[in-house]
């Protein structure tokens, strides 16, 4: 189904409704909303060129080229590059930032222009592209509820909360940052005037002083020939970046098929996964768009920095030092390839990669990392397929983000009707048609389905 056929059931929490599918736009939307969602998925994924303000230096020419994965917005296994000097000597963390750093922007419009690692760099570190989806939602999150959280964590856990300022309104009281592997970013406006600068070399009235390839600002006058700030407004009034925003915040939480009662849930907090990965879930504050207010949403994490020693990245940026990285929102697991912030923990199945990237938590997730591997093979199964319920489609057997005649193969045979009380959470794919769950696969979900295969959702 096409990103923004569900305009009316994103978002939806009724068991006798579907969820949104990964790229829908969250409910409830006024039509020029919608059509804001829509004009800013085109330009998200339109590429720029150096006339339109691209580079010097950048790492791709749109965002869509990068958050592509299984669908625009998404995340993919895209890397990009920071580097810096270790701290030694009494001497902090050197960004290098007089060298270009600590991004490397690993594509430019001319060779006169190109960016290398300086061969001081002694830190290199690779971060994947992460996923959008639900990003207006997870801005959404009280400051006020995180800070209550920061100060009762569980035993062993001593998260804190990142205070940044917003790029749009620097002079705004700061924010507890909810993006980033080191969580430097606290709003969708401000994660799109970094990225627009940082990976394309999009100028902006936020961000107007473009980066110096390798910081040689006669090099940087030798390649940029467009006058800053280059994102100016269409005929409309939105610059891109507002195109890029709009967008991102307007799209949907990924679904979590089950929705609840999976026992690996249960096992997921009682080995103290959702100390940081926070389960309860939280309701999204009073916004603008009353599509984005008083929402329930489960994203899975405490949106706090926590010393995760050896996982960490030892770049630093702010407060997040060297082992200090950002809780990751856990929504949207299924739907990726490639796990941890260098993608480490790919290539093999998702319960593989799973016990990869648990396998990988030392600092304040060691202990659970100790836990998890004290489970039975059968608890860790269950534990593991409760994560793959994060981001899994409703009806999707074949896990491939689209219905078809190929998913029904699979599902016909938990086509009981109603009263068989056969189907329970743990069942897989059985719970990918139970969605009031009471047990069975009956006319009220074979209806939806019907509609989730034809788009005819409204």
């Amino acid at each position: 189904m096409a990103a923004g056929a569900a305009l009316g059931l994103a978002g939806a929490t009724s068991a006798q409704d579907l969820q949104p599918r990964l790229g829908d736009p969250v409910a409830g939307l006024t039509p020029d909303q919608y059509q804001r969602f829509r004009r800013g998925m085109t330009v998200f994924n339109t590429n720029l060129t150096p006339a339109d303000g691209l580079g010097p230096a950048f790492n791709d020419i749109s965002c869509g080229n990068c958050h592509s994965g299984p669908l625009p917005g998404g995340g993919s296994v895209r890397t990009v590059t920071r580097f810096g000097v270790a701290a030694t000597g009494g001497n902090p963390f050197d960004p290098l930032g007089h060298l270009g750093g600590s991004l490397l922007q690993e594509q430019a419009i001319s060779v006169d222009c190109e960016e290398h690692v300086p061969a001081e760099a002694n830190v290199i570190a690779e971060r994947m592209t992460p996923i959008t989806f639900g990003a207006g939602l997870l801005e959404g999150i009280d400051d006020a509820e995180l800070l209550l959280l920061a100060s009762n964590q569980p035993p062993g856990l001593n998260g804190f909360p990142h205070m940044v300022p917003l790029l749009e309104d620097p002079t705004a009281p700061l924010r507890v940052a909810k993006f980033g592997w080191k969580g430097v970013i606290a709003t969708t406006k401000s994660f799109s005037i970094d990225a627009s600068l940082g990976e394309m070399g999009l100028t902006t009235v936020f961000l107007p002083n473009e980066t110096a390839p390798n910081g040689d600002a006669a090099q940087l006058a030798f390649c940029d020939s467009v006058p800053d700030p280059e994102d100016l407004p269409d005929a409309d009034g939105f610059t891109r970046v507002d195109r890029f925003t709009d967008f991102q915040r307007f799209l949907a939480a990924p679904p979590q098929t089950p929705r609840a009662g999976m026992a690996g849930e249960v096992l997921f907090d009682a080995i103290g996964c959702g100390g940081c990965h926070y389960s309860p879930g939280f309701v999204t504050q009073i916004a603008p768009e009353s599509a984005l207010s008083g929402i329930p949403i489960k994203p899975y994490t405490d949106c706090l920095l926590h010393d995760m020693g050896s996982l960490g990245d030892q770049i630093v940026q702010g407060s997040a030092t060297e082992d200090i990285m950002h809780t990751r929102a856990l929504w949207g697991l299924r739907a990726r390839d490639a796990f941890l912030h260098d993608g480490r923990a790919s290539g093999g199945s998702f319960a593989d990669n799973m016990r990869a990237t648990i396998a990988e938590h030392e600092g304040e997730g060691a202990a659970s990392r100790a836990a998890f591997l004290g489970l039975s093979s059968l608890e860790q199964d269950q534990l593991i397929a409760f994560l793959a319920s994060l981001g899994q489609e409703e009806f999707d057997a074949e896990v491939d983000n689209d219905l078809d005649e190929f998913d029904w193969f699979f599902l016909e045979p938990h086509f009981t009707g109603p009263g068989a009380g056969s189907i329970s959470p743990d069942d897989s794919p059985a719970n990918l048609c139970d969605l009031d769950q009471d047990g069975d696969f009956d006319l009220i979900e074979f209806g939806l389905l019907q509609r989730a295969f034809t788009g005819q959702i409204f």
